[in-house]
């Protein structure tokens, strides 16, 4: 069965989102999993593309190298963050399409870890119910 494709988050249409509760992940798409992914080193090392030795070199050497890969789509050197790339149709690359779950869940970024207390929004989910 071919997975259904899921509307990527819309942070301009505030409309489409909750305020968050307790338990509404559990039945959620994941759409938060369509929103960009910002990440510092620490959470590259915490996700093992990044080794822990490299954490001496310079940030737009590890930049590059992982723009190669394919996993980070931009690197903003003045900050020191990180985007993450994302599959064609907006989801995380830690996002199983079929089940909808984390891959890396212990291994998340912070971003990851404390949404939706940070975020576009504070407080709120870009929720979308399972079919």
């Amino acid at each position: 069965m071919k997975p259904q494709l899921i509307p990527a988050a819309d942070i301009d249409r505030l409309d489409t989102w909750q305020k968050y509760r307790k338990g509404l992940c559990d039945s959620c798409n994941a759409s938060c999993c369509t929103l960009p992914v910002e990440v510092r080193l620490d959470d590259l090392i915490r996700l093992e593309l990044v080794d822990e030795f490299e954490r001496g070199e310079p940030l737009k050497q590890i930049a590059k190298r992982l723009q190669r890969e394919g996993v980070v789509e931009r690197f903003h050197q003045k900050s020191g963050v990180f985007t993450l790339s994302r599959m064609s149709n907006d989801d995380c690359l830690f996002l199983d399409a079929r089940s909808r779950r984390c891959t890396v869940y212990d291994r998340r970024p912070a971003t990851c870890r404390n949404h939706p207390q940070v975020g576009p929004r504070p407080g709120f989910c870009a929720y979308r119910p399972k079919p």
